[in-house]
């Protein structure tokens, strides 16, 4: 008896996981398809979902993926049904082709600090959402444009230039950084910001219609942030750089994690003091070159 009774409750695990994968997978698919239908909104910010992400185990899966990953950064448990949520699946392909984020346990989140900063991603979210209907990309790219240190931050790029690393101490004021102080400090979050809105303006594929997410912009620059809460920068797993190379390519990931990380850990506030003190080896040389 016991043992049907066991193999009842695998067979409906077995059903449930079959459902999850096909709904996810098939509306996953059908996501950004034209319809006259409302497209379907987020549990947790109420916008349409635009990176759909199924909660393990409960298999609930009407969340974008930012929202659900910000909400259990908070509390480790589904939205909808307070089920402890283990894992987050995401950017479904195919039933067998999705990406895994697992939640961090819950002795290494600061739910305090974390408090605010959930509610400023969350109106971060809208804002950026309104933005989105707001800015053409021929708009966006002539504000690029208009920003003269772009030409260089190009050349870093396409030279693959490293800026070089300066010691943390009290002489050169950087500081180190790990995800649970970048968690802890909206300011850090602010910075990293300030520099990705400028940096994503130097990939020019972001424009066409074939870049992931349709080069969307303010999505990246959230999607980075919160790549820095739950990753190390440049960890040896190298998870940061993995998550990035599907929007930037994985050559342009590492560079950008680089140069990040070297802004946010340098003293300066506005980025054109850090352009004029941030030095590259060989830099010169490099540029004389490409001037032929």
């Amino acid at each position: 008896m016991d043992g049907d009774a066991r193999a009842d409750s695998d067979t409906q695990l077995v059903i449930g996981d079959e459902l999850r994968f096909k709904g996810a997978a098939t509306r996953a698919r059908d996501h950004g398809q034209a319809k006259d239908t409302t497209p379907e909104a987020c549990t947790i910010c109420l916008e349409p979902i635009t990176e759909r992400a199924v909660a393990v185990q409960c298999n609930h899966l009407t969340f974008d993926f930012l929202c659900l990953a910000s909400w259990l950064q908070e509390r480790a448990t589904c939205p909808l049904c307070k089920a402890t949520v283990s894992e987050v699946q995401y950017d479904w392909r195919s039933p067998d082709d999705f990406k895994t984020y697992r939640v961090p346990q819950p002795e290494l989140v600061k739910a305090n600090s974390q408090s605010s900063g959930l509610a400023d991603d969350r109106r971060r979210r809208g804002d950026r959402r309104q933005v989105e209907r707001r800015t053409p990309i021929a708009e966006q790219a002539r504000l690029a444009r208009e920003d003269p240190a772009l030409d260089q931050r190009r050349h870093v790029y396409r030279n693959r230039l490293y800026s070089l690393h300066v010691g943390a101490n009290r002489i050169s004021q950087h500081h180190d950084f790990t995800p649970e102080s970048f968690t802890a400090s909206p300011a850090l979050q602010s910075r990293a910001r300030a520099f990705l809105r400028r940096e994503l303006q130097v990939f020019s594929f972001l424009d066409t219609a074939a870049a992931p997410r349709g080069g969307n912009r303010n999505y990246l620059v959230e999607y980075v942030v919160f790549v820095l809460k739950t990753n190390e920068s440049k960890g040896a797993n190298g998870h940061a750089e993995e998550l990035l190379a599907d929007f930037l390519e994985k050559e342009n990931a590492r560079l950008l994690l680089h140069e990040l990380e070297a802004w946010l850990r340098s003293p300066y506030a506005r980025l054109a003091d850090w352009d004029r003190n941030v030095q590259y080896l060989d830099a010169d040389r490099v540029a004389k070159s490409d001037d032929g």
